[in-house]
């Protein structure tokens, strides 16, 4: 376990009175993105500046995790990797920790009425809202919003859990908090709003009316490439650390937060630690999933399909590296109405951080939870050129490669693990389908991810059609080699 007074004299840890620090944050989903970006953001605040704001981290599932860290009194590393250069640094700013599961959902909406709390965030991925990607609403036929509409004082979804929170809190006369999306959505925060104000309808208009005109929901858009840690990185660490550190997690030097500054109850002063807050966090959010996120799953479903394990094996292959590129400049920035930014520059940033061998982010963890990803990352951007007359070549190429990992079997015959919330649809087209327009056909019809239009466009279809085809018959190598020589 993490032991602060066996470390080397090069890590960097608190150096502020942690007593000082309360807690007036609640963070859901104690993730590797949470604990390497928000909290790094928060603590480095804290070091320079004396901020007394702290966290209560929460996990509704996992307890793996929150369990190390109470024992390693609520503090862990984050590591900084870069070539051959590493940077180590002790995070200080938790003050309380909780899992779902063990201590109990009550003990969660308890920590969200705590008097101090003024900030609820998460991390939790897109299918953790509980909503629709194809419209951003919130998904009334869910199974955990249908148990939480019956049940409302024990929820099991983060809508209903915030919820409860918030009731908790207007029935105590506590002041309103904020709720703070930090997850890969577009407009995150309106998302927030529309599910926790869509199941607040279920018990009262007046409620609803009343979080509507109280509670505020921030966007925001983070940026940093966290892999999953590995026996390998652990084993990395601990040698630099003298001790082992299960919740210790590895990331790139590169760290973004914009945030919509739109707090109800006050906020951190985290433009001082390198965040920026803004009026508008939508260009910066559209910006960054199509190219950034919009090229990771290209690679991700891609790359795998062709054997390549990690992102940087990916940007060793000249045309998978020119792919990426093209699709960014080409495909995904004529979409975007980000002002004041240099796309050419911001695509070749990305991919000089593809490229970080240290950073071995594997394509099949950047793969799960498609059906929650596509829309905004892919299906916005191929409607804009279907309106606009653009191309969009490689995108539909996206699509066709999702379609054919999905199908579950990889180009040597191997089994493809799917993780994905819609993995039992998925499984039922598959396997009713023929491979081929049948099974394309199929999944385009899933509405919850390609909306009523997308499978009624001709053109869209044909393209699908044929990438597809041309991953059955030549593979994913020879595919994106060809299609970029048509471009």
């Amino acid at each position: 376990m993490l032991s602060l007074d066996s470390l080397s004299p090069d890590v960097v840890r608190p150096d502020y009175d942690r007593q000082a620090v309360r807690t007036r944050m609640v963070h859901i989903g104690f993730g590797a993105f949470h604990r390497a970006h928000q909290a790094v953001c928060s603590d480095r605040l804290a070091s320079q500046y004396g901020s007394d704001w702290g966290y209560c981290e929460v996990n509704l599932n996992s307890g793996e995790l929150i369990q190390a860290l109470k024992q390693q009194d609520y503090c862990y590393t984050v590591a900084e990797m870069a070539g051959d250069e590493m940077a180590l640094r002790v995070i200080g700013v938790v003050k309380e920790a909780l899992h779902g599961k063990s201590d109990g959902i009550d003990a969660v909406i308890e920590a969200l009425a705590q008097p101090d709390v003024a900030i609820v965030s998460m991390t939790v991925t897109e299918k953790g809202y509980c909503y629709e990607p194809s419209s951003g609403k919130l998904d009334l036929a869910h199974p955990s919003i249908a148990h939480d509409i019956a049940h409302p004082e024990a929820p099991s979804s983060l809508p209903g859990i915030i919820l409860a929170g918030i009731v908790r809190r207007r029935e105590r006369g506590l002041p309103p908090f904020s709720v703070m999306s930090c997850d890969n959505m577009p407009e995150n925060g309106h998302v927030t709003r529309n599910v926790v104000l869509g199941l607040a309808e279920k018990q009262s208009s007046e409620l609803a009316a009343w979080i509507a005109g109280n509670i505020t929901f921030p966007s925001t858009m983070v940026d940093r490439i966290v892999p999953a840690m590995t026996d390998e990185t652990h084993a990395t660490l601990r040698e630099k650390l003298g001790c082992d550190d299960p919740v210790s997690v590895a990331c790139e030097p590169f760290f973004q937060w914009v945030i919509e500054d739109n707090f109800v109850s006050g906020r951190p002063a985290w433009e001082k630690a390198g965040a920026e807050l803004v009026s508008d966090v939508l260009p910066f959010e559209e910006m960054k999933l199509r190219m950034l996120n919009g090229s990771h799953s290209f690679l991700a479903y891609l790359g795998n399909l062709a054997g390549y394990e990690h992102i940087s094996d990916c940007m060793a292959d000249k045309h998978f590296r020119q792919a990426s590129l093209q699709l960014m400049l080409d495909e995904q920035a004529p979409t975007l109405q980000t002002k004041g930014v240099d796309l050419q520059a911001y695509a070749n940033s990305l991919i000089a951080r593809y490229e970080n061998l240290a950073i071995r982010h594997r394509t099949a963890q950047i793969a799960n939870d498609g059906t929650q990803k596509l829309p905004q990352r892919w299906l916005d951007s191929i409607r804009w050129h279907l309106k606009n007359g653009g191309r969009y070549d490689l995108l539909a190429l996206g699509v066709a490669g999702w379609m054919r990992y999905v199908s579950g079997v990889d180009e040597q015959g191997q089994a493809i693990e799917i993780r994905d919330p819609m993995r039992e649809q998925l499984a039922q087209r598959v396997a009713e389908t023929a491979e081929g327009e049948e099974r394309v056909a199929a999944l385009l019809s899933l509405k919850a991810v390609f909306g009523e239009d997308l499978a009624a466009e001709p053109a869209f279809v044909a393209k699908v059609n044929q990438f597809s085809q041309l991953l059955r018959e030549k593979g994913a190598k020879d595919t994106v080699k060809r299609v970029l020589e048509q471009a």
